[in-house]
């Protein structure tokens, strides 16, 4: 199980089953046990064809009889057919056309490009388990390997996956070889359901070992329980969702059906830092008003270990809002790991909350003090007011929205946000 307890003790593929066809019809008309030879499907066919055949038998002839047998025949003398049909019963044999290479319209498919899908959506296979895996940012960027074990279900050492001492394969006495069991429940007066499930007897695989021919090690189911470990290896630059599959690796639910793949999907973790877009990092940077001004030396504890030091030019300054680019400190390309994207820092300035007064006359020193005095605004109907700052205009907006409806005021919040008002920053990276 993965990560401790992840399956929960289950084993996979034990959901519903397509059940499989008729595959012992054809060895009980020739009167052959499953793991005949060649040699004894030829005799027993000679035998039966001489009993049956009209110029032979006389008064047993039997035409239709002779069809059955010479059906039977053309498919266990064949080594393809053979193993189709013990895998997957008459109807596998039959839609594919009776040859081991395909036949009707899986040639077709073939020929323009399908690929003998025709034949291979026939096969059933075992269900998929798929495990989300969680992975933090620093992996995707370097790339690591991460050992998960899975407790899944195998063929029997011991028996092969038969379940029998003897090796030989009994039908369920219960579901007649189906892996359905139907039973009938009545309802009221003249009324029945019929509810059809998977055989009680044999699980679904339409077959069951006689206690006394059972495989001691399996307890005749042809299976036993086994650990996997997988290595598990994330790649630089793999995104979020993507997949790496072990085929075949999902375990048996049936000995006859193949098991299904094992499908780990990638979850990318939350950074406190960077903010992955695309093949990018973004990340936000706080600096106060004084390295907004007069610049400074920064440094960024990258996602490899690195430690990216930087400073603006001298006598740049950095705006707020301000977004700057450092070229190839991005995410590595899947597949071409020497190859990255960009990081961009946004700079977020923080000023100070108030001056003291000789601050005040030091910065309008500095800076060359206001453009005009005061004395130029004066009006004749000038009227002073009092300004408050606002924490955030986008709860602000709402909460203007909320008082004008109260007060049946024709107020819109999103008219308001399109014409008038600052959006803001959105979406923002954490911060360094």
């Amino acid at each position: 199980m993965f990560g401790g307890d992840f399956f929960g003790g289950g084993f996979p593929g034990m959901g519903s089953q397509r059940p499989r066809g008729n595959n012992t019809r054809y060895y009980e008309i020739l009167g052959v046990d499953r793991n005949a030879s060649d040699g004894e499907i030829r005799k027993a066919h000679r035998k039966l064809a001489l009993k049956y055949h009209p110029d032979k038998a006389g008064a047993n002839a039997d035409p239709e009889k002779i069809k059955e047998i010479n059906e039977a025949y053309e498919v266990l003398k064949d080594q393809e057919k053979r193993r189709l049909y013990d895998e997957y019963g008459e109807d596998a044999v039959k839609e594919n056309g009776g040859r081991p290479g395909g036949g009707g319209m899986a040639d077709i498919f073939d020929l323009f490009g399908g690929g003998g899908g025709a034949r291979r959506r026939s096969e059933p296979k075992g269900d998929d388990i798929v495990h989300r895996l969680q992975v933090k940012l620093e992996d995707l960027y370097k790339g690591t390997t991460r050992k998960l074990a899975l407790n899944r279900m195998v063929k029997c050492d011991q028996c092969n996956g038969v379940g029998t001492k003897s090796g030989k394969t009994f039908k369920c006495m219960v579901c007649n070889g189906s892996g359905l069991e139907v039973k009938i429940k009545q309802l009221g007066p003249g009324m029945i359901q019929q509810i059809q499930s998977r055989c009680s007897n044999c699980g679904g695989q339409g077959y069951s070992a006689p206690y006394e021919d059972r495989c001691p090690t399996c307890s005749g189911k042809g299976l036993s329980k086994e650990r996997k470990v997988f290595d598990v290896t994330i790649e630089q630059g793999m995104r979020d969702g993507q997949k790496i599959t072990f085929h075949g690796e999902a375990g048996y639910s049936d000995p006859n059906i193949p098991p299904g793949n094992v499908v780990f999907v990638v979850e990318a973790k939350e950074h406190a830092l960077f903010k992955r877009v695309g093949i990018d990092l973004v990340m936000e940077k706080k600096i106060n008003l004084v390295e907004a001004l007069c610049g400074g030396t920064f440094y960024i504890n990258h996602l490899d270990g690195r430690v990216l030091k930087f400073s603006p030019p001298a006598g740049a300054v950095l705006k707020p809002d301000s977004w700057h680019r450092m070229d190839e400190e991005g995410m590595p390309i899947h597949g071409r790991p020497m190859v990255h994207g960009n990081l961009y820092v946004h700079f977020d300035v923080e000023f100070p909350d108030s001056l003291s007064e000789g601050q005040r006359k030091a910065v309008s020193k500095a800076l060359g003090g206001p453009g005009t005095s005061s004395a130029d605004h004066m009006v004749d109907d000038e009227v002073e007011v009092e300004m408050s700052p606002v924490p955030d205009i986008q709860d602000e907006l709402k909460s203007r929205a909320r008082f004008g409806k109260e007060h049946g005021a024709a107020y819109n919040s999103d008219d308001s946000d399109e014409e008038g008002f600052p959006r803001g920053q959105r979406v923002r990276c954490a911060q360094s």
